[in-house]
């Protein structure tokens, strides 16, 4: 009796990414609506330790960047930290982080398409807007990898201009001094202002979840994500200066677009620059964010722990087609009903127990595939850790339940899936 054919392996992704477009797509992930928003609740937590805040994030990102590279140059394919708990620490573990990621990530996606909305159609054309932001992103993935690098230029460009010019204002105009100082400053409030700002570094790790796509993995990507990080890092250093000089701590934490406040200082046409800079951030984290996730959707479904339907790769576009178009359907049903402050506080969490579980994967890499001093990986898990704690409790709260559901969904599946044991013949 013959066999059945086997089914024809899916096509692989293409190596197509030099070291400036994965630099890109990592700056374009982290230049985004987080730079434009996190400032002011993060002064209200610090105050005028807000530049204290920014350190500690930058910091935790460094350790996490660190870990993520030098992971990625060893396993060079899709899914990034869910690729690596895999391999490194287990199945639960990747699992766990793979869910974090995808979860967090959407919830992402939904806040970076409501944030542009808001700022080029303010009002109840916001939501409509955001879906057709998210629809328009997914359908330049789907065209190809280069195509989203092409775009992401161009997106990072005109918001690097925004910036610019918010530091040249905020360099050389003061306000007038708010009313009342900003919230007290502590070492809690340090450490909460440090998880807001780290939501704006979080998106380095696209570069190891592209890791399929990448030309000279082993080589592009761990200088990519270093260099994407450290740009990231001067300008959000430069921005915050530039703020505090001209508005103040309570000035800063005073308004929900301190940017777009440094901007509107002078007069003139600036608020309209940041306006756009901030849309053009926004719509470029967007494209990046449906890239990373479709990614790591799938290397799972590639691993099992997805519908293996999601492991589809276009033969031609060489782009996981079902992976994306599926997410877009569920960030466009997200940015029409949930509440993005409740689902961004969740997606810092998921992200930071992401960073968390790539560290403690670095941690027993050997020493031949070791680039950094370990320490920097048992320095990433305490920093993860220790932000997710200072979080708001609500959002502590809402992440662990949605860490909770996917863990149960898993353990569905294994029990569903195990080979029951035969009865014993009776009398046994």
């Amino acid at each position: 009796m013959d066999r059945p054919a086997a089914a024809p392996p899916q096509p692989s992704l293409a190596r197509r990414l030099t070291l400036p477009d994965a630099v890109l797509i990592g700056l374009g992930s982290m230049i985004g609506a987080g730079v434009f928003s996190a400032f002011a609740p993060a002064a209200a937590a610090a105050g005028a330790w807000l530049l204290l805040a920014l350190a500690l994030a930058g910091a935790v990102a460094f350790c996490n960047a660190t870990s993520s590279a030098q992971l990625a140059a060893q396993y060079p394919t899709s899914g990034g930290t869910y690729v690596y708990g895999r391999e490194r620490l287990g199945p639960w573990a990747g699992y766990a982080a793979g869910w974090c990621f995808v979860v967090g990530k959407t919830a992402s996606a939904a806040a970076m398409a409501l944030t542009f909305a808001s700022h080029v159609a303010p009002g109840p054309w916001t939501r409509p807007v955001a879906v057709l932001a998210v629809l328009a992103t997914t359908g330049v993935n789907l065209l190809g990898i280069t195509r989203t690098a092409r775009l992401t230029r161009v997106l990072v460009a005109v918001a690097l201009v925004a910036l610019v010019t918010v530091v040249v204002i905020g360099a050389t105009t003061t306000a007038p001094a708010a009313d009342g100082p900003a919230g007290g400053p502590s070492p809690l409030g340090v450490l909460q202002a440090a998880g807001f700002l780290f939501f704006a570094f979080a998106g380095y790790a696209r570069i190891a979840t592209i890791g399929e796509e990448v030309v000279d993995p082993a080589r592009t990507i761990p200088r990519a994500v270093v260099l994407a990080l450290g740009l990231a890092l001067v300008v959000y250093a430069a921005v915050a200066l530039a703020m505090l000089h001209a508005l103040g701590p309570a000035g800063t934490a005073g308004t929900p677009t301190p940017l777009a406040a440094v901007a509107a200082l002078p007069g003139g046409p600036w608020p309209v620059v940041v306006r756009v800079g901030a849309a053009a951030a926004s719509l470029g984290a967007l494209l990046a964010i449906v890239a990373g996730i479709g990614r790591t959707a799938l290397a799972m479904a590639r691993g099992g722990d997805l519908p293996a339907a999601l492991a589809a790769v276009h033969p031609r576009r060489r782009v996981p087609h079902r992976a994306e178009a599926l997410l877009a359907v569920v960030v466009c049903v997200l940015v029409t009903t949930v509440d993005l402050r409740a689902a961004i506080g969740a997606s810092a969490f998921g992200v930071l127990l992401y960073y968390a579980v790539a560290n403690a994967a670095a941690w027993t890499q050997d020493r031949a595939h070791r680039r950094w001093p370990r320490a920097l990986a048992l320095a990433g898990v305490v920093g993860c850790v220790v932000l997710v704690a200072a979080l708001p409790p609500s959002s502590v709260v809402a992440g662990t339940v949605v860490l909770a559901v996917g863990l149960a969904l898993r353990w569905v599946r294994l029990r569903r899936s195990a080979p029951r044991r035969p009865s014993p013949p009776p009398g046994d």
